[in-house]
């Protein structure tokens, strides 16, 4: 599973088996037509998985992530992901009844 930061500087998540031939076609344009148009990409983050289908479910679950959560992972401020992954909602008060 990876981490791209693209050229605007959003992310990108996907999974390989081959990170060198990825990264390689995500900077020519193929694959993936999302990176095609946020080139050139740059890797920051990579972790490796006993079988494709784990990395798989890792990128799955690495792409619902918020913005914040994903620069803990590739700073790796494992301490803070789970203080991030608590929903934000917003604070309410009771409603009133209106008679």
């Amino acid at each position: 599973m990876y981490i791209l930061e693209c050229n605007d500087g959003s992310y990108y998540v996907g999974s390989t088996t081959d990170m060198e031939r990825r990264l390689w076609e995500h900077n020519q344009g193929e694959g993936s037509k999302y990176t095609a148009r946020c080139r050139p990409v740059k890797l920051v983050f990579a972790a490796e998985f006993a079988s494709i289908a784990e990395a798989f479910a890792a990128e799955k679950r690495v792409q619902g992530w918020r913005r914040e959560k994903r620069e803990a992972l590739i700073r790796g401020d494992y301490e803070a992901l789970p203080e991030l992954a608590r929903k934000k909602w917003p604070s309410h008060r009771p409603a009133t009844l209106v008679e």
